[in-house]
């Protein structure tokens, strides 16, 4: 028995090393080692400006009707992300991205100077807000095709999964480090911090490997040598989606998350912190950490998922799982069971997600890999409509039956593309990736 004990005492220290050693094998990579911390600065940041301008907006003005603007203001870029992708897959999504966080910097450092001037009102953010968000939605795609350039097959999976972690583990750090900077120095000196880390970023994915892009992309670079027009690269994304069932109901999905269960617990939540549960900017930042941390340990979990599991079925699993939770949510008057809820539903929302990333990077191939995530970026822009509906619905049955609405929707409608694509979305196995 002694024997026994000692041996099991040894065998789950190394069993922890050597999950923790596979959990950990994309920081290998150099490029990723960049990365990785520029995304958490990135997501951060941006998770910092969301709370305090969301609730700047709210407070100002008094309407959730400007609020879901407000939110919906940040996605109107997602018309124009296909165009990004065919530049993405021209000159690379590292040089792109770090353009794109330049230009969060430059924005951060404007509201900080009208914020110290005091001449800041929420019409100046809004439109602030307007032109960041042509070029924001881009920024999760590009990070996803970066990884895709930079990272073995085998271990893409896994490195997407730790990837998650940092917007979902900076929403818990962004929101309350944000909430606790606003109350305490006022937003002036809180868009130092911001701008201080968007810049940062910039530099850091600057410093990302791009080789790996250069020796995959320099084929296609011949193949369409001549070629004027980036409408022509982006009609070859579109028809290689729409010649690709899996891709379809990837991009159908997408679009439907996006209506029906992001505008919930995203740009609403100021709305449902101040008026469903009755509580300050601090129960704001509770309500987001609370689904940013379940959405961090969704993250975990899947950087431990094999690459040759079976992603589609684990993601159409996990959204319906999502939807039901979302049904519950609508029904929480209080706020331990919003941030209970939100907690778990995180954790489905990111295993939905990050599969459904895995999946479509791994089939777009590389020649098609930057125009088809600026598609599945241009399908976000389903959460701008499905917000200002919602704020309009919101204003006349109330929450909880706008909320019960959107998330039944969502529900019938997975189940409706899960059956429609179902050799795709139920394969008896695993796709090979396009090569």
């Amino acid at each position: 028995m002694r024997a026994s004990l000692v041996l099991h005492c040894t065998l789950v220290p190394a069993g922890f090393l050597l999950a923790m050693k596979s959990t950990l094998a994309p920081f290998r990579s150099r490029s990723y080692r960049f990365q990785w911390p520029a995304d958490l600065l990135t997501s951060w940041a941006l998770e910092m400006e969301f709370l305090i301008l969301g609730w700047y907006v709210l407070v100002e003005t008094g309407s959730v009707v400007l609020l879901t603007l407000f939110g919906a203001l940040q996605h109107g870029g997602t018309l124009i992300a296909p165009i990004l992708g065919v530049v993405s897959d021209r000159i690379g999504p590292r040089n792109l991205l770090t353009a794109m966080r330049l230009f969060y910097a430059a924005i951060a450092t404007t509201l900080m100077t009208l914020a110290f001037a005091g001449a800041l009102n929420p019409a100046i953010v809004l439109v602030l807000v307007g032109f960041m968000g042509l070029v924001r939605p881009s920024d999760l795609g590009l990070r996803a095709a970066l990884i895709a350039d930079t990272m073995p097959s085998e271990q893409l999976t896994g490195a997407m999964g730790m990837s998650r972690i940092t917007s979902d583990s900076a929403r818990i750090a962004g929101a309350l480090t944000g909430a606790g900077l606003f109350a305490w120095l006022g937003m002036g000196p809180t868009y130092i911090v911001i701008a201080i880390f968007y810049a940062t970023s910039a530099l850091m994915t600057s410093q990302t490997d791009s080789a790996h892009s250069k020796k995959v992309t320099e084929p296609v670079t011949a193949a369409v040598t001549g070629r004027v027009s980036a409408w022509n690269d982006l009609r070859e994304g579109v028809i290689h989606i729409w010649n690709t069932p899996s891709l379809m109901a990837i991009i159908w999905l997408v679009l439907l998350f996006n209506f029906t269960a992001f505008p919930l617990t995203n740009a609403l939540l100021p709305y449902v912190a101040r008026e469903i549960y009755r509580v300050d900017q601090a129960g704001l930042a509770y309500l987001i950490a609370s689904i940013s941390f379940g959405a961090m340990l969704g993250g975990v979990l899947m950087s431990r998922v094999s690459a040759f599991s079976q992603l589609p079925r684990l993601m159409i699993a996990a959204a319906v799982a999502w939807h039901v939770l979302l049904l519950i949510f609508a029904q929480m008057h209080t706020l331990p069971g919003g941030i209970v809820m939100l907690l778990v539903t995180g954790v489905f929302q990111s295993l939905a997600m990050v599969s459904l990333t895995v999946i479509l990077v791994r089939e777009s191939g590389p020649r098609f890999r930057g125009r088809i995530m600026g598609v599945r970026m241009m399908a976000i822009y389903s959460l701008p409509v499905g917000l200002l509906i919602a704020g309009a619905l919101i204003e006349r049955i109330g929450f909880a039956a706008t909320a019960t609405l959107y998330a039944a929707l969502g529900l019938a409608c997975t189940i409706i593309i899960a059956l429609r694509w179902r050799a795709h979305m139920w394969p008896a196995a695993e796709p090979a990736p396009a090569e």
